[in-house]
Formats: C-alpha cells, sequence, structure tokens
C-alpha cells in the first residue's frame, strides 16, 4: 500500500513567521489556491540557520511531503547576498539534497515586517494606531519612517515597533496571524508575497 504524503512541509525562521503563514494557508480561496495539508517548523537558528541549513533541516520530510518551502529574512540572515541570489543558494541545497525541482525558497526584503504595510484599515486597527491621531500614514512620515513618495516604511519592523509603543499596544506574534487573517490580499504588490502565492498557485491549484 503506498503511503500518501502530504503536500507541504514549511521551514520559517521564526514564531511570527509561522503565525503568518498558517493564518495565510488558512484562506486558500483568498490565495487562489486548495486546501493544503501542511506542517510548518520553526528552524531553532533562525534566518541564518535556515540559510545555511535547512537542506538538513527539511531531510527527514522528503518522503513524507511532496513540497518543501522556506522562508527567511535577508535582514536577518547575516549575508549581503541579493535576494535572488540567497534563494538561488538555499534552493540549489534542497534539490541537489533530494527535493529536486518541488521547492522553493522565499525571501523577505528586508524582513517579515514588510507584508504588515498594506493600504488596508485594518493594519491601524490591529497595531492599536484606530483611535489615534493624526492617521497612522500621516504619523510615520512626520516621524521619518515614511519618506516622500513612498506608500511604505523602508524600515518596516522598526517603524510597526514605533506605532505600537506610541499606540501602548504590546508586540505579539499574534499580531501576524490577526494581519494576515484579516487584511485583504487583493492588491499586495510586495515582491516576496507576490513569489509566495505564484508558487502556492503552481503547485495547489484551485480545484
Amino acid at each position: 500500500m503506498t503511503e500518501t504524503l502530504k503536500d507541504l512541509v514549511i521551514l520559517v525562521a521564526d514564531k511570527d513567521m509561522e503565525e503568518s503563514i498558517k493564518a495565510l494557508l488558512s484562506r486558500p480561496e483568498a490565495l487562489g489556491i486548495r486546501p493544503v495539508d501542511c506542517d510548518i517548523y520553526v528552524h531553532p537558528y533562525r534566518d541564518p540557520g535556515c540559510l545555511g541549513g535547512a537542506e538538513e533541516f527539511l531531510r527527514f520530510a522528503i518522503r513524507s511531503h511532496a513540497h518543501a518551502l522556506v522562508l527567511f529574512d535577508r535582514e536577518g540572515c547575516g549575508s549581503l547576498s541579493s535576494v535572488e541570489a540567497l534563494a538561488q543558494i538555499v534552493q540549489a541545497k534542497l534539490a541537489n539534497n533530494g527535493w529536486r525541482d518541488q521547492c522553493a525558497v522565499i525571501v523577505l526584503d528586508p524582513e517579515l515586517e514588510v507584508w504588515v504595510w498594506s493600504d488596508s484599515p485594518h493594519v491601524d486597527e490591529v497595531l492599536g494606531w484606530r483611535e489615534n491621531h493624526p492617521p497612522l500614514r500621516e504619523w510615520l512620515g512626520q516621524q521619518g519612517y515614511v519618506g516622500a513618495g513612498e506608500n511604505k516604511p523602508s524600515r518596516p519592523k522598526e517603524a510597526m515597533e514605533e506605532v505600537l509603543r506610541a499606540g501602548g499596544k504590546p508586540r505579539s506574534s499574534s499580531l501576524y496571524r490577526q494581519l494576515a487573517e484579516r487584511v485583504s490580499l487583493r492588491g499586495h504588490q510586495e515582491p516576496a508575497f507576490l513569489k509566495l502565492c505564484a508558487v502556492l498557485q503552481g503547485w495547489f491549484p484551485r480545484e
């Protein structure tokens, strides 16, 4: 009797990323995919571990999962290489260790928080800014986090942490889950997010 493979194993760099991906995969229709049977693991050595040891960590799953996905931050991994180069390095090692063409690597630039800054009003609410004045985007500009002509902070993590401090809201991984559960995915133009959607849609098209 042939054992049925699970759809996907995912290796991420931290709990925040785990919560985000879990919440996104709970919305298959919004992602344009079918429901996915998935296991998610957090590398104990975070971003550098994903960069330098993803192929070793995921070796156990080659016979139990059909696809492998790795996500980590460029900022946190300790390398000055480009996003494309980092993804190619890790994907090549995964492929050579048994995943062949059934793997993909998503490198967020500079970090996960770049996904936070969409135009959705849910961002203000989740970050505790709903009743604050001035409007959040205006305040970010006043604080120097968003320059003229920019639509999101160039330092997204620092901006998010400052907003939470100003609003008196504690930072937690649940914030990432709430954002991924509630913010509209339409019109999201961040390159790593678009790559994630394209990979998932290629592997798990709607039935």
